[in-house]
């Protein structure tokens, strides 16, 4: 019944009961806890997002712990949210009955201006938000209300690319009047210094903290220039960021700005990227690395068309502290390191108006 070792060390040790009785308890003890892993799965195990073919190492780990977490600011804007009221054809027109009425919402109904008036200056922290016309954060917030449509109507490719999520002011400032994450330009970081070295080495937030480049943000998502640096040959003839391939400089800026975008997503490159083959942007590439093309282009036109005019507007206190530049927004600015801001909330299926600039579509 018993191995021949234990039947052995018993005859030969017959008044000592304890040490084999203790290693058999150990030895099941053992086979007891690996079976129930084995059937109940380890409590504090990862699960993998496939991101692409097997074997390529494309896979990103979830913690289930970090996961079950909510963001608090969702529930700072669930109280914040009402629901709309449906017109029936017999109501009130903002534009006909209340004074300096918000420039592109003249044609809905009064509760339903009141209650987005009320819930935008929630949102942005402006208890007094477009009372005066006068006033520069009116002039602001109706050039905020157009980009926050464009978004939108135009960009849903990025923000509803797994499902209907949306945006309000509410993603980006959450109850305050200047979002948290909004960036201004500062290269050079190091005025002792010519040439590229007075770029980097020094820790600011547009380099995350590192020695990296702190002129990503600035190049690639308010210049447009290309984010693109890997050449399939070891050695290439010609200079290095002239004759049309990639500089080692230009490479740390690009890791630079993808060190960036991993914080702001709390993400890895692979959820985007295969790390065998960063450089091929066909067939082994994530649906991630695509939407995430998209958020690029849409910040870029958010800097160019809509942020950084603001210079002309906000007041000195409000303007970036080396060149007098507007604040200017990045991938944090809405993610503030989630893969989706506010974890994917619809933030967008209860305020029709500002879905597009066309007549809202209340459902009915």
């Amino acid at each position: 019944m018993f191995p021949k070792w234990f039947d052995k060390w018993n005859r030969e040790n017959p008044k000592d009961i304890y040490r084999p009785a203790i290693a058999i308890s150990v030895v099941g003890g053992a086979v007891f806890v690996a079976a129930a892993l084995v059937a109940g799965g380890q409590p504090y195990a990862t699960e993998s997002l496939q991101a692409g073919p097997r074997g390529t190492g494309m896979s990103v780990p979830e913690f289930k712990v970090d996961l079950a977490q909510p963001d608090p600011d969702i529930e700072a804007f669930l109280a914040s949210t009402s629901d709309p009221v449906v017109p029936q054809g017999d109501e009130e027109i903002a534009g006909e009955t209340r004074e300096n009425v918000v420039p592109g919402l003249e044609d809905l109904t009064v509760e339903n201006y009141d209650r987005l008036l009320a819930a935008m200056r929630e949102w942005t922290g402006i208890p007094d938000l477009f009372e005066d016309p006068a006033n520069y954060q009116s002039s602001v917030g109706y050039l905020m209300i157009g980009m926050t449509r464009n978004i939108n109507e135009n960009w849903a490719g990025h923000v509803n690319a797994n499902k209907e999520v949306g945006v309000t002011c509410y993603t980006c400032h959450r109850g305050q009047p200047v979002p948290n994450n909004v960036w201004f330009r500062i290269s050079p970081v190091n005025d002792s210094v010519e040439g590229w070295s007075a770029n980097q080495n020094r820790v600011t937030m547009q380099s995350q903290y590192t020695s990296l480049p702190s002129d990503a943000l600035e190049k690639y998502l308010l210049d447009g220039e290309q984010i693109a640096v890997h050449d399939l040959e070891s050695r290439v003839a010609g200079t290095p960021g002239v004759d049309d391939y990639a500089s080692i400089q230009q490479t740390e800026r690009t890791y630079s700005l993808m060190n960036y975008v991993s914080n702001s997503l709390g993400v890895n490159c692979l959820f985007c990227h295969n790390s065998r083959a960063f450089y091929s942007a066909s067939g082994q590439i994530t649906p991630q690395w695509a939407t995430a093309t998209l958020g690029i282009q849409m910040v870029q036109e958010l800097n160019n068309t809509y942020l950084a005019p603001l210079d002309g507007i906000l007041p000195e206190h409000r303007l970036g502290p080396v060149y007098g530049d507007a604040p200017k927004a990045a991938c944090k600015t809405c993610h503030q390191s989630y893969q989706q801001p506010l974890q994917g909330t619809n933030v967008i299926q209860d305020w029709p108006e500002l879905a597009n600039s066309d007549e809202p579509d209340y459902g009915n």
